[in-house]
């Protein structure tokens, strides 16, 4: 079963149009050991979903800009996309890992996102005692310092 939440309107390019064009973005990718990765990929579909139809609390996202603009989300069990005017990230379920990926044209809006999602999945396994260390494409794990964990 996939769930979509589609555009609706006509809206001004940003980040993630900038993606789909083939310009350059910055990514940062984060592996998440878990006995539930499915379950998790879905609990974030639902709640950009939750983002884009209710007027979201910008205290939930406190880097002082507000909350993102939604534009699409779609998931299944083991893959979901998630456009928004800060850039995009994408999911991948694979038995015991959950894997996520940010993309934005800037450091600022990648940094967003990688702190939207640390907080909501840090929230949704805090049970599980999950963390969320996220990488940069070819910089070895141990390179990076406490301050990758978004």
């Amino acid at each position: 079963m996939s769930h979509c939440l589609g555009e609706t309107a006509e809206r001004p390019p940003g980040n993630a149009e900038q993606a789909s064009k083939g310009m350059t973005m910055l990514s940062a990718e984060a592996l998440i050991e878990t006995e539930h990765p499915a379950r998790y990929l879905a609990q974030l579909g639902k709640h950009a979903s939750k983002m884009s139809r209710l007027r979201h609390q910008p205290r939930s996202h406190n880097d002082g800009g507000g909350p993102p603009e939604i534009r699409h989300a779609e998931w299944s069990e083991t893959d979901g996309i998630v456009t928004l005017n800060w850039g995009r990230w994408t999911m991948q379920a694979t038995h015991g890992r959950l894997t996520l990926r940010a993309e934005a044209a800037d450091e600022s809006n990648l940094q967003r996102i990688q702190d939207l999602l640390t907080a909501r999945l840090e929230k949704f396994g805090r049970r599980e005692h999950l963390t969320v260390d996220w990488q940069r494409p070819g910089t070895p794990a141990e390179s990076q310092g406490a301050g990758t964990r978004s």
